[in-house]
């Protein structure tokens, strides 16, 4: 027995009209289903990108500020014998700390957020799985460098007189 058969007899409805109603598989389901798991995919990842952006933007500021303020360091430090490579790799470093403790802190808040929508939500399986922590801090070191290589390389350029005038 069809079930298309069954409805279009108990809605009294002719074989030659078009039916009131419509039948959803299973399949349509998971397929609907899996239309906006991928959407919300694609628009977590945007959101994801977005605030990489941000954030590397926001640590290519904080190291061009530090670059400024520590002007005359900089220009004693190469006046006394600290090579580009020198300079370069300490703001590096300093770049690429700075966006490990906020991937850290990230990670943190991450795992918070696991743990309230576990709580929230019993049966719903969230983990902050080890590869994901790996994968956070190392998108962080990326971020670190990549937005950490144009004010180091500003404060490894700076020539040590200019910058032992500078006020």
């Amino acid at each position: 027995v069809d079930t298309a058969d069954v409805l279009r007899q108990s809605h009294q409805i002719d074989f030659r009209a078009e039916d009131d109603f419509q039948l959803l598989t299973q399949q349509d389901f998971l397929s609907a289903f899996s239309q906006v798991t991928g959407v919300l995919t694609l628009f977590l990842g945007a959101i994801a990108g977005i605030s990489l952006l941000v954030g590397g933007i926001g640590i290519m500021n904080i190291m061009l500020v530090s670059v400024t303020e520590r002007t005359r360091e900089i220009g004693l430090r190469k006046a006394v014998g600290a090579r580009y490579g020198d300079i370069l790799g300490q703001f590096l470093t300093e770049a690429v700390v700075l966006s490990i403790v906020g991937g850290l802190l990230g990670i943190g808040l991450g795992f918070l957020g696991a743990i309230g929508v576990h709580l929230a939500v019993p049966d719903l399986n969230t983990a902050v799985t080890p590869a994901s922590i790996i994968m956070a801090v190392g998108f962080s070191v990326v971020v670190g460098l990549f937005f950490g290589i144009y004010p180091a390389s500003r404060a490894a350029a700076l020539h040590p007189i200019d910058a032992l005038r500078f006020e």
